[in-house]
């Protein structure tokens, strides 16, 4: 991949990457709720799920799904739940006792639990596929190796989506003095399951 394409690549990969979408508002809530660290944390399960589509556009598995209806219409789906589960689960939740500052980081919350949800909302989002299909391969040159290109824009996409992650999760960890009280943590995780249900709403009815 030749230096002045890569130039034009990275802007307007960022400009996908900082797109306040599912995954970005997740991070935000991570942020908010755990720390910068834990929505870093978390946000391994979103690099994951986006190294895998990546590996299938490249392989043109993911050609398939897009031209598929009926596998995007099925992905359509699951995301939208999910998010919307995750939304109703924040509307539900009960504020928590306020964190003793000496409390181990392991006891706070599961990784597990917050590298799964990133890594789900992630890899059921059609719209993630629909990037990579039409986005990926404005940038290719045919007479050279797709190999080599495809490894460029995907590694150069992941290291933006780092840099987007850090953002939104840097963003809501601002916001974490308004859950010192009982009300402030109710706002705020309506708030954010708000959001979220949202996402999945949009996800929904997205054509």
């Amino acid at each position: 991949m030749s230096l002045d394409l890569w130039l034009l690549f990275v802007p307007a990969a960022f400009a996908i990457n900082i797109l306040p979408g599912p995954n970005n508002m997740l991070a935000m809530t991570n942020g908010l709720r755990y720390g910068l660290f834990y929505a870093m944390k978390g946000g391994l399960g979103r690099l994951l799920a986006f190294v895998i589509l990546i590996l299938l556009t490249a392989t043109g598995l993911g050609a398939i799904l897009a031209a598929s209806a009926t596998a995007f219409y099925v992905l359509k789906v699951v995301g939208a739940l999910y998010l919307v589960y995750l939304g109703y689960r924040l509307w539900r939740a009960k504020p928590e006792k306020i964190e003793d500052p000496t409390l181990k980081p392991s006891e706070k919350v599961s990784s597990y639990k917050i590298i799964r949800q990133e890594f789900l909302v992630a890899i059921s989002n059609p719209k993630a596929i629909l990037v990579f299909t039409a986005f990926f391969p404005q940038f290719l040159v045919a007479e050279s190796p797709m190999l080599s290109q495809f490894t460029t824009m995907g590694i150069t996409f992941i290291v933006l989506e780092i840099i987007a992650l850090f953002l939104y999760a840097i963003s809501g960890k601002q916001l974490a003095f308004l859950t010192r009280t009982t009300k402030g943590q109710k706002i705020m995780n309506r708030a954010s399951g708000t959001l979220l249900i949202g996402a999945g709403g949009l996800l929904a009815t997205s054509s």
